[in-house]
């Protein structure tokens, strides 16, 4: 079967339940990784023009709000944001995939917050009915190794692509002399690890 590499002419960009309650659950990446990688994935696609879909569960209750930095970036898609009262699996909210249809593009890059619920469902969801579908799974975790070992495989099973954010900035830009390339290096280098094993 042949590789789609995606660009940013051909992908929508949806961002699953990024709520700081939700964010305590994961025990399986470092939250500030998960948090940084979540930001730089919204930045990218303000920059390319990408079409984003948010969504989020149930704000009022244990989920809590959206991180604040998604309002910042993406003020509008923010506001337009898929509010879901109580879906698990966001693609069976009929809101939300009318949103993701809207934007005619079929390649999707989803980001769920944790990939053992949040993440898992959808993408198979959508790779179940055409699209092909990139899972980010370092802007997401689990509460334990064997739910995100698992969903990983179930995914992969199914046909999603998985990938990490560094992967995909690279596969979007694929030309860094390009007139964005420096803004998109920046962000890149702000997604690295603080340490360096370099002496």
């Amino acid at each position: 079967m042949p590789i789609t590499y995606f660009t940013n002419k051909d992908s929508a960009l949806l961002l699953i339940d990024h709520q700081i309650g939700t964010m305590q659950l994961i025990r399986t990446m470092d939250l500030e990784v998960v948090k940084k990688n979540t930001i730089a994935l919204a930045k990218v696609a303000k920059i390319f023009n990408i079409p984003v879909i948010i969504t989020s569960s149930q704000e009022n209750n244990f989920q809590g709000p959206l991180i604040a930095e998604l309002s910042e970036i993406l003020p509008e898609e923010f506001n337009n944001r898929i509010k879901r009262q109580g879906i698990v699996n966001a693609w069976s909210d009929n809101n939300f995939r009318e949103a993701v249809e809207a934007t005619k593009r079929k390649n999707l890059i989803m980001a769920g917050v944790t990939t053992d619920v949040c993440l898992v469902y959808p993408a198979i969801s959508a790779v179940n009915e055409g699209y092909k579908v990139q899972a980010v799974l370092d802007a997401s975790g689990s509460p334990f190794e064997i739910s995100e070992e698992t969903a990983r495989q179930r995914m992969e099973s199914a046909g999603v692509v998985l990938t990490a954010t560094n992967t995909l900035i690279a596969e979007l830009t694929q030309d860094w002399s390009r007139p964005e390339g420096e803004e998109l290096i920046n962000i890149l280098l702000g997604i690295l690890p603080t340490t360096s094993i370099i002496t």
